[in-house]
Protein backbone atom coordinates (compact mmCIF):
# COMPACT_ATOMS: atom_id res chain seq x y z
CA UNK A 1 0.00 0.00 0.00
CA UNK A 2 0.87 3.65 -1.02
CA UNK A 3 1.42 6.37 2.14
CA UNK A 4 1.60 9.75 0.98
CA UNK A 5 3.44 12.24 1.86
CA UNK A 6 1.44 13.85 5.55
CA UNK A 7 3.17 17.50 5.58
CA UNK A 8 3.48 18.82 8.99
CA UNK A 9 4.29 22.42 10.54
CA UNK A 10 7.42 23.65 9.58
CA UNK A 11 9.46 26.87 10.56
CA UNK A 12 12.42 28.67 9.32
CA UNK A 13 14.12 31.69 11.09
CA UNK A 14 17.58 32.95 10.29
CA UNK A 15 19.45 35.29 12.76
CA UNK A 16 21.94 37.15 12.08
CA UNK A 17 25.66 37.16 13.85
CA UNK A 18 28.66 38.95 13.94
CA UNK A 19 30.91 36.66 11.98
CA UNK A 20 33.45 36.96 14.48
CA UNK A 21 31.66 35.01 16.98
CA UNK A 22 30.46 31.33 17.37
CA UNK A 23 26.98 31.25 19.05
CA UNK A 24 26.29 27.64 17.95
CA UNK A 25 29.35 26.99 20.57
CA UNK A 26 27.69 28.56 23.36
CA UNK A 27 26.61 26.32 26.22
CA UNK A 28 23.22 28.23 26.60
CA UNK A 29 22.56 27.66 22.91
CA UNK A 30 23.71 23.68 23.34
CA UNK A 31 21.34 23.18 25.92
CA UNK A 32 18.79 25.29 24.73
CA UNK A 33 18.86 22.72 21.03
CA UNK A 34 19.00 19.84 23.93
CA UNK A 35 16.37 20.88 25.41
CA UNK A 36 13.88 21.37 22.15
CA UNK A 37 15.09 17.82 21.22
CA UNK A 38 13.76 16.51 24.51
CA UNK A 39 10.52 18.89 24.11
CA UNK A 40 9.91 16.87 20.79
CA UNK A 41 9.96 13.69 21.86
CA UNK A 42 10.71 11.83 18.38
CA UNK A 43 7.59 13.68 17.21
CA UNK A 44 9.39 15.89 14.94
CA UNK A 45 12.96 17.45 13.79
CA UNK A 46 15.91 20.74 14.25
CA UNK A 47 18.06 21.56 12.19
CA UNK A 48 20.07 24.01 13.49
CA UNK A 49 23.35 25.67 11.37
CA UNK A 50 25.81 28.12 10.10
CA UNK A 51 25.44 29.67 6.58
CA UNK A 52 28.11 29.01 4.51
CA UNK A 53 27.37 32.06 2.73
CA UNK A 54 26.06 35.04 5.13
CA UNK A 55 26.71 35.41 8.96
CA UNK A 56 23.61 33.54 9.69
CA UNK A 57 22.56 30.99 12.23
CA UNK A 58 19.56 29.13 10.41
CA UNK A 59 16.67 27.70 12.94
CA UNK A 60 14.70 25.35 11.69
CA UNK A 61 12.15 22.52 13.43
CA UNK A 62 8.94 20.73 12.17
CA UNK A 63 6.75 18.76 14.09
CA UNK A 64 3.05 17.97 15.11
CA UNK A 65 2.32 20.85 17.01
CA UNK A 66 2.71 24.22 14.99
CA UNK A 67 2.53 25.67 18.47
CA UNK A 68 5.07 23.90 19.95
CA UNK A 69 7.25 24.72 16.99
CA UNK A 70 7.25 28.13 16.89
CA UNK A 71 7.53 28.31 20.27
CA UNK A 72 10.54 26.09 19.80
CA UNK A 73 12.56 27.49 17.11
CA UNK A 74 11.88 31.00 18.96
CA UNK A 75 13.58 29.87 21.99
CA UNK A 76 16.33 28.89 19.99
CA UNK A 77 16.56 32.20 18.12
CA UNK A 78 17.04 34.28 21.78
CA UNK A 79 19.78 31.86 22.86
CA UNK A 80 21.61 32.37 19.42
CA UNK A 81 21.10 36.38 19.87
CA UNK A 82 22.05 36.10 23.39
CA UNK A 83 25.54 34.25 22.29
CA UNK A 84 25.79 35.57 19.38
Amino acid sequence: MLHLFDPVPQLLKNVRFNGGNAPLESDKVQKRIAAAEAELKGRGRLVIRKSGTEPLIRVMAEGDDSKLVERLVDDICEAVKSAA
